[in-house]
């Protein structure tokens, strides 16, 4: 296949595919210029652990400015010291995702002789973790939750075994790797075996989950089981349940089931026939949504995602 030369990606592109995505980056701004300068007032950058689009000009102005987004995306401050603890976590994320201006003189220290100097405002994002949801199921509740959750900045492994069910959106009739007309941040999967799905999810949750002393730790992941087979709803809220096991301090995912009052009392009773104890059955959310009214697609789509943001939101 001929390859195809594609443009270097605008700071104004990749900011839009970043906040989409949740994935943690700077926007870097010229926000004062005094003299000569590379590049005039209010020239944008966005710079990521791993790229940068757009340029401020290049040289050693522009090295400082990469290093310095990097920095702040690592958590320490512009003079490279670790960023003080703060009580909660939505404080450290306020202070983390906020703003900060660094003065640059562009001569010998920075190899430049434009003789001017530039002030650089540094805008970081989504350096608290991002809302991150595995789906099963693309039943008519699901799609509704997949249009709402497109206009949120997140990440969406969405899974089930019936590939006619991600038809409508299919773009690609290619069977080994099938496209979809899904927003980047939102990534449809066929599998015969939805349950392998469980333990790498759960295993990346709690590998980035941070406790905060005293407190109930937040959630950013999230499993939410919808499918259209009652019998594969259970293993997998069985699976779940085993693969978290026993971690006290650590932040479980929140796990929900869709279903009726009468569906979550018998699956109640059959997990506790099998041995769980209430504590680990206790911890999952069945059914899921909150009390809003309405029995349309939608309108149970959006009492879940608000459950959803409540949870992600609450510290």
């Amino acid at each position: 296949m001929k390859s195809i030369n594609r443009a270097p990606e605008s700071w104004i592109e990749a900011l839009a595919r970043c906040q989409k995505s949740g994935a943690p980056h700077v926007l870097a701004t010229v926000v004062s210029v005094t003299g000569s300068a590379p590049r005039a007032l209010q020239a944008k950058m966005v710079i990521t652990k791993d790229a940068a689009f757009d340029t401020l000009g290049g040289g050693g102005l522009e090295h400082d400015v990469m290093a310095t987004a990097r920095k702040l995306l690592a958590g320490k401050t512009i003079d490279d010291t670790p960023a003080p603890k703060l009580r909660s976590q939505k404080a450290q994320a306020a202070r983390r995702d906020s703003v900060v201006t660094k003065h640059y003189p562009l001569g010998a220290k920075l190899a430049q002789c434009c003789g001017g100097s530039v002030t650089v405002m540094f805008e970081c994002f989504n350096l608290t973790p991002p809302l991150s949801l595995l789906v099963f199921g693309a039943g008519h509740v699901a799609t509704a939750l997949m249009k709402i959750l497109a206009e949120l900045p997140c990440k969406v492994d969405w899974v089930d075994s019936r590939a006619e069910m991600f038809a409508p959106f299919a773009i690609s009739a290619d069977n080994d790797a099938p496209s979809y007309n899904l927003p980047d941040h939102i990534r449809a999967h066929v599998a015969d075996e939805p349950v392998d799905f469980i333990k790498p999810f759960i295993q990346n949750a709690l590998a980035k989950s941070d406790l905060v002393k005293n407190k109930s730790p937040s959630r950013q992941q999230f499993i939410l089981v919808m499918t259209h087979d009652h019998s594969l709803d259970f293993e997998l809220i069985r699976a779940a349940i085993d693969e978290i096991g026993d971690n006290p301090d650590k932040a479980a995912p929140y796990i929900g089931c869709i279903g009726s009052a009468t569906k979550s009392k018998r699956f109640y009773d059959r997990l506790l026939a099998r041995g769980y104890s209430e504590d680990s059955i206790n911890a999952l959310t069945m059914p899921i949504g909150i009390a809003i009214g309405g029995k349309e697609p939608m309108a149970v789509a959006v009492s879940i995602a608000a459950q959803v943001l409540k949870q992600y939101h609450q510290v």
